[in-house]
């Protein structure tokens, strides 16, 4: 696992995984909400989004997280591994919760800087339509993916995740 693909609704977790699996790993860890988002939560053009994920999609490793539908299918063919977190509209409510209570006014490491944590009823909604909406797309890609050779893993909760990471090898001590 060199070039991993971390998927999954808002609030289940991608980003804490991300970080975790490139300490673990010992991998760069790219999160696509850096990638899109300016201060302010204003959004990049897609042409420059495009550039940024090109060039980190051209580094020899690494750990991305994020759905962004619209380049799921690139970022599909770069990865060899892709982690799905299938997890329920509850737990991903609640994890968005939490961590919003946890960075209220703040701005998480895995965002662009000025976009502190906000949630709003549109966010709310986008999570509670997720899977609905944006699983069955992503499930249709992955599935893709992993007959050309892709290692797909699916965890549908945040137990079957945690015993994965244990099974991996610790980094290597230089």
């Amino acid at each position: 696992m060199e070039r991993i693909l971390l998927l999954g609704c808002s609030g289940s977790g991608k980003s804490t995984l991300a970080r975790t699996l490139g300490e673990r790993l010992g991998l760069p860890v790219v999160h696509l909400d850096r990638l899109y988002w300016q201060s302010g939560w204003v959004n990049v053009t897609n042409e420059v989004f495009d550039a940024r994920l090109a060039e980190a999609l051209q580094q020899p490793r690494w750990v991305i997280d994020g759905n962004y539908d619209r380049t799921l299918a690139r970022r599909l063919t770069d990865c060899d591994t892709a982690v799905y977190l299938d997890y329920s509209r509850l737990m991903c409510l609640a994890g968005v919760c939490r961590r919003g209570a946890a960075n209220r006014g703040r701005t998480r490491p895995d965002m662009a800087e000025g976009c502190p944590e906000r949630v709003d009823a549109a966010f709310l909604r986008w999570i509670w339509n997720f899977r609905r909406k944006e699983r069955p797309k992503a499930l249709a890609l992955l599935d893709e993916a992993e007959k050309r050779g892709v290692t797909v893993l699916r965890f549908t909760s945040r137990r079957e995740c945690r015993k994965w990471m244990r099974s991996l090898p610790p980094m290597p001590k230089d």
